[in-house]
């Protein structure tokens, strides 16, 4: 039953935070498509996988049946250091835009990496340790997953090596220093420490990275080193069950109240965000419970759902990494610089991409102007400054509350803050001084991304 008030910012109590992990793949009639090992175009089996992942992350990746999945208490301690995150209604955001809409936002940003991203840090961190392993490797795009998980390597006592795509190693100094002082050490990507950073500088020796080339290199070195294991911050389906628990706590704060959803908006780089967040309530809709719009954002300078091809393709550039089939630019497709956020990865989740090819859910694109504009009137309305990734949800979120406004309907929006924008400054400097450019990739840009696609 619902509570007659309610209340501006609604946490849960301890009791009230989840305990499993939901699997969204456990309820979705149309699988999401196997990981291939490259060599043998065949399903990645348990001990092929185990060479790069922890093992106990390798059965999670694995395993597409088991609805509900145990939280250690072990991450269940270190998560109650900032979960629960709040659900705020954005009273003063909807009256500036003069919406009968409702509007929520699930915040993320309370914590020092600023993101979402310690949900899985902590999980891949726990079990490496778990394992008995010295430390991981990784990459990191805009810096909150290096962040998160030099965080959680610190905690759990292991090494953490991140690989940095160099724009944002150089954009973002403050970010790699805070990495650095949670232990980690930290590389610009491509660099001339792996053989595969050496041939994407001999190839392209003017490029200000990927995140394909910062996977392939962090790989690299895990496959090399005894006793490391590669994580991964996103686009895996680990992943995207470990984040389940922003949309797990956000639908026991609406149950909770009464509130029923009508649109649940989200941004999608590699989608660990979105599927953390839209799982219950996608969970509901592929039973028959009920329906919901759910939207994709992502930015149209890497319009991965919007304009790529629904393929297998190579999580990297490298090529060295199974076969995923997912909506992709092309593993060799190289965003533009001028990119402020983190979302430049070129493929999508195969869970997402399987629900977005099975008409589950829609997917919107914004250029990064639009973008900004939206942060801007969000950070002046509600408080907080939001990361360029958030913004994106943030500006399909305005979007639907104006369609409210024309219509008069009261729907009610839930969209994912997934973190703050505080070391993003020189990305909004470049907005207040009227610097920021766009750029949208022309088909003919796109299309040298799929020439390269693999024939699967």
């Amino acid at each position: 039953m619902a509570n007659k008030e309610i209340p501006y910012k609604i946490f849960l109590s301890e009791s009230e935070l989840p305990k499993q992990w939901y699997n969204l793949r456990a309820d979705m009639k149309n699988k999401p498509a196997p990981l291939l090992n490259p060599g043998t175009l065949q399903p990645m089996t348990l001990p092929e996988m185990s060479v790069v992942f922890c093992e106990e992350l390798a059965k999670q990746e694995l395993d597409d049946t088991t609805p509900y999945i145990d939280i250690p208490e072990e991450i269940q301690a270190f998560q109650k250091m900032y979960r629960p995150s709040p659900l705020i209604r954005a009273y003063c955001l909807e009256e500036k835009l003069g919406t009968p809409a409702k509007i929520y936002y699930k915040f993320e940003g309370n914590n020092t990496s600023g993101s979402h991203k310690l949900n899985s840090a902590s999980a891949q961190a726990y079990y490496a340790k778990k394992q008995g392993l010295k430390g991981v490797t990784t990459e990191t795009g805009a810096g909150q997953w290096g962040t998160a998980l030099s965080m959680a390597c610190a905690y759990f006592g292991l090494d953490c090596i991140v690989y940095m795509v160099k724009v944002s190693y150089e954009q973002k100094p403050y970010r790699r220093e805070v990495m650095r002082t949670y232990g980690a050490s930290i590389t610009p990507s491509p660099s001339d420490t792996t053989q595969i950073g050496k041939k994407m500088l001999a190839e392209h020796p003017d490029t200000t990275g990927t995140l394909g080339c910062a996977i392939s290199e962090a790989i690299e070195v895990a496959v090399g080193k005894e006793g490391y294991r590669y994580v991964l911050g996103s686009v895996l389906s680990q992943v995207l069950l470990h984040q389940s628990v922003i949309g797990l706590e956000t639908k026991t704060a609406l149950d909770k109240y009464g509130i029923k959803a009508d649109i649940v908006i989200g941004c999608a780089g590699g989608g660990s965000n979105l599927g953390g967040l839209i799982a219950p309530f996608m969970g509901e809709k592929l039973r028959g419970e009920r329906d919901y719009r759910i939207i994709a954002v992502e930015p149209a300078s890497c319009p991965s759902l919007s304009r790529g091809k629904y393929a297998y393709d190579f999580c990297d550039t490298g090529r060295v990494t199974p076969l995923a089939k997912m909506y992709t630019l092309g593993c060799d497709f190289i965003p533009a610089p001028n990119h402020a956020g983190g979302l430049r990865y070129h493929g999508m989740s195969s869970v997402l991409s399987q629900l977005y090819d099975d008409g589950l859910m829609e997917a919107a694109s914004y250029t990064q102007t639009e973008v900004f504009e939206a942060a801007v009137m969000f950070a002046k309305a509600e408080g907080i400054l939001p990361a360029p990734e958030s913004s994106h949800a943030i500006k399909g979120a305005i979007d639907e509350a104006l369609k409210c406004k024309e219509t008069g309907e009261e729907k009610t929006i839930v969209f994912g803050l997934s973190g703050t924008g505080y070391f993003d400054m020189m990305s909004y400097q470049k907005y207040n001084d009227g610097e920021m450019s766009d750029y949208v990739p022309t088909d003919a840009d796109l299309q040298k991304g799929f020439d390269t696609l693999p024939k699967v």
